[in-house]
Parts: structure tokens; sequence; C-alpha cells
């Protein structure tokens, strides 16, 4: 059951996440996705240790449109070096792992 990922990625301000979350889910590259926050970021950036208010978004796919993804993420992130991490789904009800399949697809 490796067929399905949730991506993670941060954005300083609500309003990017929401963006991001909104243009994948247009683009058909997730099916769902969620914005959380605010949460607090603890990081090393630069050699030295950061801490900001963040809010994350949790974005429900395919792994094979991970590439896809990655590129939408990155064309309108904000940050120099966003965070774009996928863990594999390992397990979930059927219906909503087809309903996840359904409603993603490549090149849209």
């Amino acid at each position: 059951m490796t067929d399905f990922v949730q991506v993670t990625t941060t954005a300083a301000k609500k309003d990017d996440a929401a963006k991001i979350a909104r243009t994948l889910v247009e683009k058909r590259l997730a099916a769902c996705a969620q914005v959380i926050g605010p949460i607090a970021s603890t990081y090393w950036w630069q050699g030295k240790i950061e801490t900001a208010e963040e809010w994350l978004c949790l974005v429900k796919t395919r792994i094979d449109l991970g590439e896809e993804v990655e590129k939408a993420i990155k064309e309108i992130h904000p940050y120099e070096l966003p965070e774009i991490v996928a863990t594999p789904i390992v397990g979930g009800s059927a219906s909503c792992l087809d309903w996840l399949d359904r409603e993603t697809r490549r090149g849209t």
C-alpha cells in the first residue's frame, strides 16, 4: 500500500499555505490538502538555530505524482528552500484511498 503519500510543507503566512493547498488540488495533483496552524518551528538555517511561526500544509496524493507536486510547490513557494517531505501512507480505508486515486491525475 505504498501507492499514496502525504506531502508536508510549511509557510510563514497562512495565505501562502492556502495558495499551495488550493493550487495542488485545482491541478489534481492532490485529492485534498489541509492547512494547520500556526505552529512553532525550530530549525537550523544558515548556521544558526531559528524559531518561527509557520503554517503546515498536509497534502494527500499518489506517489507517482511526487515530482509534479514538488515542482508545483517550488514554483509558488516564497521560501528559498521550502520543506517538501513525502511520507508513505501505509494504511487507510479502502474507500478513502479509492477516492484519493480517483481525484488525482497527471498533467492537468
